[in-house]
């Protein structure tokens, strides 16, 4: 079992930065394709951004495409989410997981963007 642990969050204001990252236990990190996802209260689990296990293909949320940039650090098995240009809507729990794998039911690391 691979255990992902983010870090990262916190409050910002409206137009604000942040940049989560997100520690992998493994050393076959190359290998998997992750993504980072958030879910706001009362919301459904959004997949934000993914990128492949090279880092070379990335794909994002069109809400967050153009102010968020996903990224891979394969050799310190890290996964990195730099968000800039924050809004109110951004806020939500973030957290990372393998492509495909969803939201990790109250894991991760909040983001609060608010004046």
């Amino acid at each position: 079992q691979v255990q992902l642990v983010e870090s990262g969050g916190g409050l910002v204001q409206p137009g604000g930065s942040l940049r989560l990252s997100c520690a992998a236990s493994t050393d076959d990190f190359k290998n998997y394709a992750m993504a980072w996802y958030r879910q706001a209260p009362g919301k459904r689990c959004q997949l934000v951004a993914h990128i492949s296990g090279g880092g070379s293909t990335a794909n994002y949320l069109d809400a967050v495409r153009g102010r968020f940039t996903i990224s891979k650090d394969n050799a310190k098995n890290l996964l990195f989410l730099q968000m800039d240009a924050l809004k109110p809507e951004d806020t939500a729990l973030y957290s990372c997981n393998r492509m495909g794998a969803g939201c990790k039911g109250g894991q991760g690391t909040q983001v609060t963007v608010s004046s």
